[in-house]
């Protein structure tokens, strides 16, 4: 298990969790962009809970490793999001502009 530690707050998850965040936060930072997650952690009772996140830029997180008692939280769904958004972000697609219909003529304004 991994406790990070995000703004004077730290939660105990899954040792691939901890490590799969850190390195999505890594990837939006690259591209100075953010994104809000949600991660499975486990309570001080022991007992399964859930925990957002804001990642951006000026995301400052540690994880470090921690001995429990409890078992180890996986989540294989969510470590795929995070590395296909990693993939995403690190090959962005280009967007083809919005063509004008046959003979109708883009919307431009002009300043008079």
């Amino acid at each position: 298990m991994e406790r990070i530690h995000y703004a004077d707050e730290s939660v105990l998850t899954g040792s691939e969790i901890a490590q799969g965040l850190l390195h999505y936060a890594a990837a939006l930072a690259r591209r100075g962009t953010s994104a809000t997650v949600d991660i499975p952690i486990r309570k001080p009772d022991g007992t399964l809970g859930r925990a957002s996140f804001l990642l951006g830029p000026a995301s400052q997180m540690v994880s470090e490793s921690e001995d429990s008692p409890y078992e180890e939280i996986v989540d294989p769904g969510l470590l795929e999001s995070f590395a296909s958004e990693e993939s995403r972000l690190a090959n962005p697609q280009a967007v083809a502009a919005e063509q004008p219909r046959a003979g109708e003529l883009p919307d431009v304004e002009i300043d008079l």
